[in-house]
């Protein structure tokens, strides 16, 4: 267990020992996922869309809380441009209260009556998005922490256009909470660049997806392994309104863009790829890792073994020790 490195309004804010933040990753953001994040000095957010319903997300905030060791761990509030996607928000919302959750992650449109909510039972929210005036408004709703996605981010980065070290130094000169950045993070010099460009945290996915403690298909995570610098591609970009996609370049993803470049445009003419539990079921359940579209970014390509959760945020903030002494070192010979 690496010891605490840099103390910043983010390390302070959530009461974590590294300015590390966990990926809410689709279907996989579980209670062990979690729970290996915040044990090794993170934060990290269960997703309660990955769960078939209320009752088992229930379940998994109990067994998430026994992991965590008596550790504070978050919950992932996505709120959906789709109303009816929004059906349990309210109800996922309580029961986090109730067991003790007061750190939440909020994505989607910005949610003022939920960041109210959140903090009228005094819990915190970060609120993740990928424009800066974005930020802004969720600053101006009273998030307490803002994190900004660049283009490079796996999953769905939004209508981003930047990357996140183009975005971050911008933010920075602009909003006065924290601010976290997340997209091609996947090293402890990205980290230390990550805080020299004005951030107080990083959010990392696409670097985590190898470790134990994930629980897919062993030939998923080492196709995670085997992935390269263009390893990812991005789908339905531009004002597609499938909505940006970053994924792992396999069959699925190839037959997506070829469909694409043929001028496709509405789900119905997708819908045959991009169903909703295809990547669980195939590629993180059963290995099938040309099946499904598999959010994923450049950041993958850093990850070098499958290995326990702790391993890779230790030797990610190692990393981070070393970047900072080449640059002291750099000091020294200008001086």
């Amino acid at each position: 267990m690496h010891e605490p490195v840099f103390r910043t309004r983010v390390t302070e804010l959530l009461g974590i020992r590294h300015p590390i933040l966990g990926g809410g990753l689709m279907w996989l953001s579980d209670a062990r996922y979690v729970a290996s994040i915040v044990r090794a000095g993170g934060m990290a957010f269960l997703t309660p869309r990955s769960f078939p319903g209320p009752g088992a997300f229930a379940r998994e905030l109990v067994r998430c809380r026994e992991l965590c060791e008596g550790l504070s761990f978050g919950v992932n509030l996505n709120v959906s441009r789709v109303e009816n996607h929004n059906l349990h928000l309210d109800e996922w919302l309580e029961l986090a209260l109730r067991a003790g959750v007061r750190h939440f992650e909020t994505v989607g449109r910005v949610p003022g009556d939920l960041i109210h909510r959140i903090h009228a039972a005094g819990g915190i929210a970060v609120h993740k998005c990928p424009l800066l005036r974005h930020a802004l408004n969720a600053e101006r709703a009273g998030a307490d922490a803002v994190t900004l996605i660049g283009r490079e981010a796996g999953g769905h980065p939004g209508n981003a256009e930047l990357s996140s070290f183009v975005v971050a130094p911008m933010a920075a000169r602009t909003l006065n909470v924290p601010l976290v950045i997340g997209g091609g993070i996947g090293t402890g010099d990205s980290i230390l660049a990550a805080l020299a460009a004005g951030a107080e945290g990083v959010l990392l996915g696409s670097r985590l997806l190898a470790a134990d403690e994930v629980w897919a298909h062993r030939a998923y995570k080492e196709r995670i392994v085997a992935a390269e610098q263009d390893s990812s591609v991005l789908a339905f970009s531009g004002n597609h309104p499938m909505g940006a996609w970053r994924v792992l370049e396999n069959e699925t993803a190839r037959e997506v863009l070829r469909r694409e470049a043929a001028g496709a445009r509405g789900h119905e003419a997708f819908a045959d790829l991009v169903g909703g539990t295809k990547s669980r079921d195939h590629a993180y359940r059963d290995g099938e890792v040309e099946r499904g579209m598999l959010s994923c970014g450049p950041a993958a390509a850093f990850a070098s073994a499958v290995e326990p959760m702790e391993t890779i945020i230790d030797a990610l903030m190692a990393e981070a020790v070393a970047a900072r002494g080449r640059l002291a070192r750099l000091g020294a010979m200008d001086a």
